[in-house]
């Protein structure tokens, strides 16, 4: 009998021979393209500094040696006449080897994901790092559960009921930290405010200082902090001025009955001049508006081009100079709470 055709473990020499070189092109051609990617993302992290087709290639060269060793031997295998039972072990180790595999990609997927997050709001670093961890330790769980279900006499029915249990129970005994979390990574997701917004909740108002995973905290503008936990931030009503493109300012003023109609008609030109004169200013109107107890009402409604309040307060600050000057010179007073009592003849000797 020829040496080729001698037999081992049911399977001749030459099927061995076959499936060993099989297995050899198999793992050279997967080691190659691991190594091509790894150049790529090398060349490319050199000319384009954290690009995505560089994390890409950097992902494919995550490819670990045992991943490669048993796909190789898989392949070589097909080539092979084996027991039922070998076959089922290496099939076990081949699915487990890939969901490691596949967790590793993962792992790294999320790595990019979050530091691209974190790359365009560097403040909530500590929120995204939880949220990475978080993520990591549910996808290895999947992982782990999946290899386990994979190996035959393994029944993770009983284990995942109660596991479900136990996070139910777990749950519940923390339920105001699990919120408090999950809102800061709704928070960090969402992207409603950032460190530096100016905010108004309810009747608070300030600048957010600090993001964390339980609450968030802001110099309110008489100096204190305050401190809102990230759950019931979310449920309040938030006005955010970070974004605010301009402000609109309606403000009154009352002058006394006794003006001349000709001046109160010319007062809603001296307000339009005052207000055009500003810098990022928009003239709205100025009207008469109503007779008021003890005043001729005029209402005035101008836009400022910024969100600055300071810049809204140089501008208000200046109409109010500059219309008490202007009233002056056209001798116009402007109305206070004045009460007029008319005396009738007669009224003394009734009232001694």
């Amino acid at each position: 009998m020829p040496l080729i055709d001698l037999e081992l473990l049911g399977n001749p020499l030459r099927a061995w021979m076959i499936a060993l070189a099989i297995a050899l092109v198999g793992a050279a051609v997967l080691r190659l393209i691991t190594r091509l990617a790894a150049r790529r993302q090398r060349t490319l992290d050199r000319n384009q500094p954290r690009s995505l087709p560089g994390r890409i290639a950097g992902l494919v060269g995550l490819t670990r040696g045992f991943f490669v060793l048993l796909l190789a031997i898989q392949l070589g295998s097909l080539a092979l006449s084996l027991p039922a039972g070998t076959r089922q072990a290496l099939r076990t180790l081949t699915v487990i080897g890939t969901l490691i595999q596949l967790g590793l990609w993962g792992n790294a997927l999320i790595r990019i994901f979050l530091q691209a997050r974190q790359e365009e709001d560097p403040t909530r670093k500590t929120t995204f790092n939880a949220l990475e961890i978080i993520s990591r330790v549910a996808m290895w769980a999947v992982v782990v559960l999946l290899a386990l279900d994979n190996i035959p006499g393994v029944e993770i029915d009983t284990l995942i009921a109660s596991l479900g249990i136990g996070g139910v129970a777990a749950a519940l005994a923390v339920q105001n930290v699990l919120g408090d979390l999950f809102a800061s990574l709704s928070i960090a997701l969402d992207r409603p405010f950032k460190i530096g917004d100016f905010i108004i909740v309810d009747e608070y108002r300030g600048t957010i200082e600090n993001i964390g995973l339980r609450s968030t905290r802001l110099q309110s503008l008489s100096g204190e902090q305050l401190i809102f936990s990230n759950s019931d931030l979310l449920d309040s009503r938030i006005r955010n001025y970070r974004l605010m493109q301009e402000r609109r300012v309606e403000f009154t003023f009352g002058v006394t009955y006794d003006t001349p109609n000709e001046t109160l008609a010319a007062i809603s030109g001296i307000v339009r001049e005052l207000v055009e004169a500003q810098a990022n200013t928009r003239f709205d109107r100025a009207h008469f508006k109503e007779f008021g107890d003890f005043a001729l009402v005029f209402e005035v409604v101008y836009y400022v081009l910024a969100g600055d309040y300071n810049v809204y307060m140089d501008c208000q600050h200046a109409i109010n100079l500059g219309l008490r000057d202007r009233l002056q010179r056209q001798e116009v007073e402007f109305a206070f709470p004045t009460r007029t009592v008319i005396l009738q003849p007669g009224d003394t000797e009734r009232n001694p």
